[in-house]
């Protein structure tokens, strides 16, 4: 799991068919985790071109997960990106990483699943979860959803055998019949779904949590390119905005962006995908994280986390927000009128 694929932007361009951008563009490189709808941007945004409209050439670092995409930063492997809250809230307290925006609000998507036939029983009786086996990713943001939903039923995680998987080992080992709970993330929730006759038990909305998808950078890139940023954070929200404005088209490529990370996800799954996760467009990522009255929304939603990486163990101090939630970038958006009107335009080409 701690393996780490660098795609060059040739090797990119050539799998999309597109023109590479030209020699004069600033190159930056982008991390992401494949077949997570919030890393579809990336996918619309090389198809379509719009790196070279704000002058960036991109070369992509493609993880797993988020803790080896994290630590990859230590390198400095990767610019800026996207990943889970959790794993943003780590990176911040070990190695430096700002947040700048946000991908996605993804509570209904990470869930803990379990399978058809004991769904009933379970959902009557949350108790019978007690002795189980749960099959999850440990410090990600399903393993923060499912802790939140034992908690709505009264358990604490020790009251069942976690053990710690990959998203893919976990679809493996259920569909083997070697685990009856799983907690998961979308597209995998749907896979389980379709082809196991899984049942989502609880998600985070569910059991009362915000898991926000984070936008991030290295610290000391967006100090010395703060202009990069900006520019990376106007093709991300341009893309949302037009794939808000152009479903279908959105659809039909997310299904080709999931096929390209050997996912096959059925038309039902695309398009719970676009219902069950609300994204954010410029005005209202500066409204979330705007702190003239004191601490933000996403202060607040992003200290939780950090609560729950403190009390697993995984960081001795939770970090106050407002060391590592950065909205200046975005701010910097907002003031530019060329990328500002760029960010919010929907217009299709």
């Amino acid at each position: 799991m701690q393996h780490k694929y660098l795609v060059s932007v040739a090797v990119i361009v050539a799998c999309m068919g597109i023109q590479a951008p030209s020699r004069a563009a600033t190159a930056i490189n982008i991390s992401y985790q494949p077949v997570n709808y919030w890393a579809l941007p990336f996918y619309i945004a090389t198809k379509k071109g719009w790196w070279k409209d704000v002058g960036l050439m991109p070369s992509f670092s493609t993880f797993p997960a988020g803790p080896p995409q994290i630590a990859a930063a230590q390198a400095k492997s990767w610019d800026v990106g996207g990943t889970g809250s959790v794993p943003a809230v780590l990176g911040a307290a070990r190695f430096g990483i700002i947040t700048i925006g946000l991908t996605n609000d993804e509570s209904k998507t990470n869930a803990l699943l379990v399978r058809g036939d004991k769904y009933a029983a379970v959902k009557a009786n949350p108790k019978l979860l007690k002795g189980q086996r749960l099959l999850v990713t440990t410090n990600s943001t399903v393993d923060y959803a499912s802790r939140a939903c034992l908690k709505k039923f009264g358990l604490g995680v020790n009251d069942m055998q976690v053990v710690n998987l990959g998203q893919a080992q976990i679809i493996t080992a259920f569909t083997s019949n070697n685990g009856d709970f799983a907690g998961v993330w979308a597209p995998n929730t749907y896979t389980l779904e379709e082809k196991d006759h899984a049942k989502v038990l609880c998600n985070g909305a569910d059991a009362g949590v915000v898991v926000p998808g984070a936008l991030i950078a290295r610290a000391d890139y967006a100090k010395k390119h703060p202009g990069r940023v900006a520019k990376f954070l106007a093709v991300y929200l341009h893309a949302w905005t037009w794939a808000k404005a152009h479903p279908k088209q959105a659809h039909a490529m997310t299904k080709a962006f999931y096929a390209q990370g050997g996912v096959d996800v059925s038309d039902n799954g695309i398009n719970q995908e676009f219902a069950l996760r609300p994204v954010f467009p410029l005005a209202a990522q500066l409204k979330m994280m705007d702190r003239s009255k004191g601490s933000s929304q996403v202060d607040g939603w992003f200290s939780n986390i950090g609560a729950f990486l403190k009390q697993v163990g995984t960081i001795q101090a939770n970090p106050d927000p407002k060391t590592y939630l950065d909205d200046s970038s975005m701010k910097r958006v907002a003031a530019d009128a060329k990328l500002s009107m760029f960010a919010n335009d929907a217009s299709a080409k």
